[in-house]
């Protein structure tokens, strides 16, 4: 596999909003998922040949070296970028002894992924949630295996990340899905929507966090358009996607204001938990005295 230089592993937030992490953490980069609808395609991120996976060069010791020199425990979000459970990951292992080095320095993880080999390290995770928070997130846009074969085709099918997310929750760590982005014209039935809610709460759910719509912008626009093309033929959803929302960025869905009534009604009634604020104060309570940077 191909490396590529960096100078640093850990990278400080610019707020605790996002699942209050304070750090950022990609041992990869680049993703051979194949996903239509990434966003880290987009010109602003700079990462060419993105379906093509590479390592960080030395990235253990960079990670070691800069998890010493914090003065407390860091809260570290990874898969934001590149997926840290990639096919490659079985074999390196490299994710795996990022969390052993996360979990020496009493820090604690925030993961998204798509990939069920996170059950591979549910020993390492369930060793961290002894002094610090650990959240796990598994991205789930439809319950639909075949659908999602169109629009992720080289991810592991939602059906399996949501048998991995009951595997987690099993153990007792803190599980949830990410249901993002949820497409509009594809994904944005009530009916596809509910399912997700359904599946994540029959798999011991915690929380399922929403964004009901997409985002489009330079670099990522084109690749998802000619995608949907491909994988849609016929069904004219480009120029559907360019009537209804031309160059913005974010795209919501026309069904938003519905979808996220029922959506809110359909966790409220199963006891998910679906607002940020909501999420962080259950993942981290008892991990209080570790003076992160939580929401009141």
């Amino acid at each position: 596999m191909d490396t590529v230089p960096a100078k640093h592993l850990l990278h400080r937030s610019r707020s605790a909003e996002w699942f209050g992490t304070d750090h950022t953490m990609n041992i990869y980069r680049g993703c051979c998922h194949g996903c239509l609808y990434c966003d880290s395609r987009s010109d602003c991120y700079q990462i060419g040949e993105f379906d093509r996976v590479r390592v960080k060069a030395d990235a253990l010791r960079i990670l070691r070296d800069d998890l010493a020199r914090k003065i407390r425990p860091a809260f570290i979000a990874t898969g934001s970028m590149s997926d840290p459970y990639n096919p490659f990951e079985e074999e390196l292992r490299l994710t795996r002894h990022a969390l052993e080095l996360i979990d020496a320095y009493d820090c604690g993880v925030a993961i998204a992924t798509k990939s069920d080999l996170i059950v591979r390290d549910i020993d390492i995770l369930t060793s961290i949630q002894i002094h610090s928070p650990v959240i796990c997130k598994f991205t789930v846009t439809t319950a639909d295996d075949a659908l999602a074969a169109r629009l992720e085709p080289q991810a592991p099918p939602p059906s399996r990340r949501l048998a991995a997310l009951r595997r987690l929750s099993e153990a007792g760590l803190f599980v949830g899905v990410l249901l993002m982005p949820v497409l509009p014209f594809l994904e944005d039935s009530d009916e596809s929507v509910l399912a997700v809610v359904e599946g994540a709460a029959q798999a011991g759910a915690r929380f399922i966090y929403p964004a009901l719509g997409v985002t489009m912008r330079q670099g990522q626009r084109e690749y998802f358009l000619d995608g949907l093309e491909r994988a849609f033929p016929g069904q004219g959803l480009k120029g559907r996607y360019l009537r209804q929302y031309g160059d913005r960025y974010r795209c919501a869905s026309p069904r938003a204001r519905g979808l996220w009534r029922k959506f809110s009604q359909a966790c409220g009634e199963r006891g998910i938990l679906y607002d940020m604020k909501s999420i962080i104060r259950a993942a981290t309570l008892g991990y209080e005295d570790r003076q992160l940077t939580f929401f009141d």
